[in-house]
């Protein structure tokens, strides 16, 4: 009885053993049966692809912290000034809203360039001002003030984000600036640069002031001065609200304003960098700086320059001492 049960046992293991040798013998006659028809050597190669296009067009797959080791076996150098860069520790750093950006992020697919160093990938040193710009603002367009750059007038003179800001060897870690302010702005705006030098000055080169506190290096959608990138932090005609951030007791409001500073702004009587004159004026005679708009105001019969009158060489200001604005009277005397 029990050998027949040891028998009975031993045939129904070979039976399942001869099963699964049918069904494994079928898999390797036919791998159709498991890869949907497709041949073995085509799902390879179709896979393999699949996978070398997902890394070019899609890099965001890839983590940065992968990308930059790619990339630091050829370009040691930069990686190394890279890492104390801002860009590199937003890399991983998804705080602020920030992206997981790696080397692909401004440089586009690498895998080609990886695997065949003769195929470029985007190279910011020759490529255009616009095309370096529009680069920079897939990143830095929205929620920043760098939504009027498209327009600015740095763009149209075709000053580029490069220009100014240096990826990988910025020497400033706040806004990775090629150099510091003033010298990078003086870089171009030789004529300001002497104007700074004048005897009546903003205080730019004592450190105490900077461009950009009143100037938006990257455009404005407020009112402009001219040419001029003026920083705006509020709406104004005049465009004169960066003036009045450091001169609050110029701005008012005042009962009896002066048309002048309303409406033409504090440039049409000083020069905003530096000049000659006292209070940086455009002229040395207070006087002449009035005649320019009053030569026909009512009341005014050129007495300040009529030798034989008691006025002559009596100043517009001896008499108007409230040229900004008044609360007392119209003639802003006091």
């Amino acid at each position: 009885m029990e050998r027949d049960l040891k028998l009975m046992n031993r045939s129904r293991g070979l039976y399942f053993l001869g099963i699964l040798l049918f069904f494994f013998l079928g898999l390797i006659a036919s791998p159709q049966a498991v890869l949907g028809g497709q041949d073995p050597q085509e799902s390879s190669s179709s896979a393999s692809g699949s996978e070398q296009q997902k890394a070019v067009e899609a890099p965001s797959d890839v983590s940065a912290t992968t990308e930059i080791q790619a990339c630091q076996s050829c370009h040691g150098d930069i990686t190394a000034s890279f890492e104390r860069t801002p860009h590199w520790k937003t890399m991983n750093d998804t705080r602020g809203g920030h992206a997981k950006q790696g080397c692909e992020a401004c440089h586009g697919p690498g895998g080609d360039h990886a695997d065949d160093p003769s195929k470029p990938v985007f190279d910011f040193k020759k490529a255009t001002s616009e095309d370096t710009t529009d680069r920079c603002l897939t990143c830095h367009a929205s929620g920043s003030e760098h939504l009027s750059a498209s327009n600015s007038f740095h763009r149209q003179n075709n000053v580029s984000c490069t220009s100014c800001h240096s990826m990988h060897h910025a020497t400033t870690r706040e806004h990775m600036l090629i150099k510091r302010e003033p010298g990078l702005c003086y870089s171009c705006h030789l004529q300001q640069k002497a104007q700074f030098n004048m005897p009546f000055r903003h205080r730019v080169n004592e450190g105490l002031i900077t461009c950009t506190d009143c100037h938006n290096q990257h455009g404005t959608s407020g009112a402009l001065e001219g040419d001029h990138l003026v920083r705006q932090v509020r709406a104004s005609s005049s465009g004169d609200v960066v003036c009045f951030k450091c001169h609050t007791d110029k701005q008012g409001p005042f009962v009896f304003e002066h048309e002048a500073v309303r409406i033409e702004g504090c440039g049409s009587c000083h020069i905003a960098h530096g000049g000659a004159n006292p209070r940086m004026l455009k002229y040395s005679n207070v006087d002449l700086l009035c005649l320019q708009c009053h030569t026909n105001s009512p009341g005014i019969h050129a007495t300040v320059m009529d030798a034989n009158q008691s006025h002559y060489e009596q100043a517009c200001v001896n008499c108007h001492v409230k040229i900004h604005g008044s609360n007392f009277n119209g003639l802003l005397d006091r």
